[in-house]
């Protein structure tokens, strides 16, 4: 049972946070749900390893857990994080030097950083998840993958494709499931028992279904923003309704198939902001390395903007954060990964708060979705006290 009540639980004004501004940042998150658009929504702002705010609305209940989508990218990243920490995995790495299976079809020099910084140049290689058990197949699967173009040239999303090898580097190094290595090695150590990646069947029923809501955005809605039209990929509304499956959700998909609560993600990057929760996992420079933006001035076709990717996370930057998946208002060094359907993950070195959102409900307009999470976040990073 989750136990953030009695244990991680302090008043937000010992953690330096303003119960008002809490109060318009919870007024805002549950706007969406109050008019009927989401059937429900989580959110949890933590500071100094401990929650100030934990609120569930519309559907849900405060033991309810969601699919957190791509926010998983962030918590497999940093177990790769902790076998660099330990010496047994260097970013610079050729990835077919440690899966061999892999090295072919123009992979051969794919290294372990471009598989964390979407610049390996194989966004759209197929892999049911369902085929990770069976470990030829896995392997027949990793190597029959293309790449598109030179690894390292440029940037392209990889929703779930590079995440698969990353899970199966870990696995090599780690000499364990990538699964057990997380629960091993963070889920234990943060005291998070209700963060899985690979759900075990009794815990299925507690996963609010994900479903989709509201219409589409228009070709005209982007060109009055200016904003590019999204690049089709393997995000559709069959593969989210996918992750309603319990046998999916077993697997623990390394891009997308993390479950828990808004607690435990606003928990976990208080956990990569502070290097633990009490235990030390992440040395600190292990995290100033983590942290460090390697994608230089490599462009995100869906925006625009700087991709400002760092090893399996995405770095809020100066300009353009909104268009990151951050809001207006937290600093540069933000940092987190967020999930598809409008979950939000972040934490701020500056003011120390971090934040977690879920909701079950998928807006088809995600340009809605974007101004949602872009009020959310900006709410969020303004908590703290006057003075």
């Amino acid at each position: 049972m989750r136990n953030v009540d009695d244990h991680w639980r302090a008043d937000p004004a010992e953690l330096g946070l303003d119960p008002l501004k809490i109060q318009k940042l919870l007024d805002r998150a549950r706007r969406e749900v109050d008019a009927g658009l989401l059937p429900s929504a989580q959110i949890a702002v933590a500071r100094h390893g401990r929650l100030a705010v934990f609120e569930t609305f519309g559907e849900a209940g405060s033991e309810s857990l969601f699919v957190v989508f791509s926010a998983t990218k962030a918590i497999v990243a940093a177990a790769a994080w902790l076998l660099i920490q330990d010496g047994l995995l260097h970013e610079s790495e050729r990835v077919s030097e440690i899966v061999p299976e892999f090295g072919a079809n123009g992979k051969e020099a794919v290294t372990v950083e471009q598989l964390l910084t979407h610049t390996a140049g194989f966004p759209a290689a197929p892999f049911h998840p369902l085929e990770w058990a069976d470990v030829g197949q896995r392997m027949k699967r990793l190597a029959s993958w293309r790449t598109d173009w030179e690894p390292g040239s440029r940037f392209m999303y990889h929703p779930t494709s590079s995440m698969w090898v990353v899970a199966e580097v870990i696995e090599r190094r780690a000499l364990m499931s990538f699964q057990q290595f997380v629960r091993e090695r963070i889920v234990e150590p943060l005291n998070l028992p209700d963060l899985y990646l690979g759900l075990p069947h009794a815990q299925f029923p507690r996963v609010q279904a994900s479903v989709h809501v509201g219409e589409e955005a228009t070709e005209a809605d982007f060109r009055a923003l200016g904003l590019p039209l999204p690049v089709p990929n393997e995000v559709t509304e069959e593969a989210i309704s996918s992750f309603n499956n319990a046998e999916i959700l077993a697997i623990g998909v390394p891009g997308g198939g993390g479950v828990m609560g808004a607690a435990e993600l606003a928990l976990f990057h208080q956990g990569l902001l502070h290097g633990g929760l009490g235990e030390k996992i992440w040395q600190e420079a292990t995290l100033t390395r983590a942290r460090a933006v390697r994608t230089g001035g490599l462009t995100d076709p869906t925006t625009g903007q700087e991709a400002n990717r760092a090893l399996g996370i995405v770095v809020a930057g100066a300009q353009h954060a909104n268009l990151r998946g951050f809001g207006n208002t937290g600093s540069p060094r933000t940092f987190g990964h967020n999930g598809a359907g409008g979950q939000l993950a972040w934490v701020d070195p500056d003011t120390g708060i971090s934040l977690g959102y879920c909701t079950n409900g998928h807006d088809r307009h995600v340009l809605r979705r974007g101004r949602r999470g872009t009020a959310i976040s900006s709410l969020a990073a303004v908590c703290l006290q006057d003075g």
